[in-house]
């Protein structure tokens, strides 16, 4: 092997700190989440996802309504007088729509509400942590949510967990690929630091992996 001279030496040396921080702080970053500057708006429009909990009402007509219907794994759901409805990738007013169209072969002019109790979300609307955490998971996408709340669902991180390299994967809708940001989630969650804290976005994924020391 090659002996370094000492003026080589020197350079490596001198280079080491700046490689060493660029691994730490590479990457892409999010601005911080600002409430002070940020109203709170409502998110994109709620599409009804798999084993979500809704209730349908037909005016004047309780006995095709539906308390707490389940919609099925599979994406459909039934009502009376209407079987395997398609309900998933659908917004309430669109859902409603569609079977008041059903049901208007059977009654005139139905009027129909649609009211989603439980939203589990579908796969566009979720936010999902997994790797070194208490309890990874699929979260419902809501309004304004943020990372901190995000792991506040799922418990913190776990006791190996490397949370200064945590990434944050997210769909450019523009260009349709994945773009990727860090994420400083021991900053954040054991020193504090609400710079840390980001806003999240529906479909955003949180990789956290554990520490190799």
């Amino acid at each position: 092997m090659p002996r370094l001279l000492p003026r080589q030496l020197l350079a490596v040396f001198s280079l080491a700190p700046l490689l060493l921080a660029g691994c730490a702080t590479g990457g892409k970053e999010l601005p911080p989440a600002n409430y002070a500057n940020s109203p709170v708006v409502p998110s994109e429009e709620y599409t009804i996802g798999p084993l979500d909990e809704i209730t349908i009402h037909v005016w004047r007509n309780p006995e095709l309504s539906a308390e707490k219907v389940r919609v099925r794994p599979d994406g459909r759901l039934t009502i009376p007088l209407v079987q395997d409805i398609p309900a998933v990738g659908k917004t309430a007013t669109e859902l409603q729509d569609y079977i008041a169209g059903e049901l208007s072969k059977y009654i005139e002019q139905p009027i129909v509400s649609v009211i989603v109790n439980t939203p589990e979300g579908n796969f566009t609307q979720q936010v999902r942590i997994i790797g070194a955490t208490a309890q990874p998971a699929s979260l419902p996408y809501r309004a304004n949510m943020t990372v901190l709340d995000a792991m506040i669902a799922v418990g913190g991180l776990s006791e190996f967990a490397a949370g200064n390299s945590a990434k944050l994967i997210r769909l450019n809708r523009e260009t349709g690929k994945q773009d990727e940001y860090r994420l400083r989630l021991s900053d954040l969650i054991r020193r504090g630091d609400a710079s840390a804290n980001v806003m999240l976005m529906p479909g955003d994924t949180i990789i956290i992996p554990e520490s190799r020391f």
